[in-house]
């Protein structure tokens, strides 16, 4: 534990505002592949986590109270899909399902509230679905009057140059998938670095009514799976989405070490944050493309199934 809390301390002295817990793994279906998926041990493993990096924020907090720091309750996105099958040969076939994950991210949400998470990060997300199951077992769980509801913030990731997730949304579709769950910010991470990722964030930026992050990779992973990307080759990248209005918050995902997010904080210091676009009353649905329903669509078909065979 000494050592998470070092790194903790460390990226908070860097000027860090919101850390991470150690908990992207923190599922019982994730902690599986250790034979650690144990509901205690998998408790255990949040409630620490989240113990650790609220006592890192809270030094530095009373060390600077003009400048609060948070920390952020990881949920990563596990390692099963609920969209997908990994058989090519059975596409109806599915790892896990829905009602699994629910329980199993109400468990860990739990556990982060009990250690003094302020924020939960719903993050990395390749499939939505996975989302949707994360954000439900949140919710199940702030109407537990045990916990107070604390700030929800959600995060995709973008697979390559497609601009889509793994289970094929576009940025749109992805955002409209979530937003009824009322984040309080939502945003990209992961997958990418900034300059690759700049495209995909600005189609969120302009269509998203609510705060927008970012924390992208230190470029892309090299032959040896290491990340090249200096902080003053990033700061450039990340300077250019704050001026350009693209984001409300920003820090850094695989590769971005402490200093890092030092020159981060410091590039971005006096740049405006963005301002979120107005809620305009249309009907957004979404599958793996959005369709709007504004004044200038017209008659829309609604089919009641395909049938192929005629």
């Amino acid at each position: 534990p000494d050592v998470i809390k070092k790194i903790h301390m460390d990226y908070l002295e860097a000027g860090a505002d919101i850390i991470e817990t150690n908990t992207f793994s923190g599922t019982r279906v994730a902690q599986a592949d250790y034979a650690l998926d144990r509901d205690e041990i998998v408790y255990r493993l949040n409630y620490e986590s989240a113990r650790l990096a609220r006592s890192a924020a809270d030094f530095y907090t009373q060390k600077n109270p003009s400048k609060p720091r948070f920390v952020a309750g990881a949920i990563g996105p596990t390692n099963k899909t609920c969209s997908l099958s990994p058989k090519v040969e059975a596409p109806e076939y599915r790892e896990i399902d829905f009602e699994t994950l629910v329980e199993m991210y109400s468990k860990q949400a739990e556990a982060l509230l009990d250690g003094g998470a302020h924020i939960l990060l719903i993050e990395t997300i390749f499939d939505t679905l996975n989302s949707k199951a994360a954000i439900f077992g949140v919710q199940s769980v702030f109407e537990n009057p045990k916990y107070k509801k604390v700030p929800v913030m959600i995060s995709g990731t973008i697979i390559g140059a497609s601009g889509r997730t793994l289970s094929g949304q576009t940025n749109e579709a992805f955002l409209a998938s979530v937003l009824h769950a009322d984040p309080f910010c939502v945003g990209l991470n992961c997958a990418l670095g900034a300059e690759q990722m700049r495209p995909f964030l600005k189609r969120i930026s302009d269509n998203c009514p609510i705060f927008v992050h970012a924390y992208p990779n230190a470029g892309l992973p090299n032959a040896l799976g290491g990340y090249d990307e200096t902080p003053e080759m990033l700061a450039v990248h990340i300077k250019d989405f704050a001026t350009s209005g693209l984001i409300n918050m920003v820090g850094g995902c695989c590769g971005t070490r402490p200093m890092h997010i030092k020159k981060i904080a410091e590039t971005v210091a006096s740049i405006a944050p963005r301002v979120p676009h107005p809620i305009y009353p249309n009907l957004v649905l979404s599958g793996l493309e959005t369709l709007t329903f504004s004044k200038d669509l017209l008659f829309v078909n609604i089919g009641e199934r395909c049938n192929i065979t005629g």
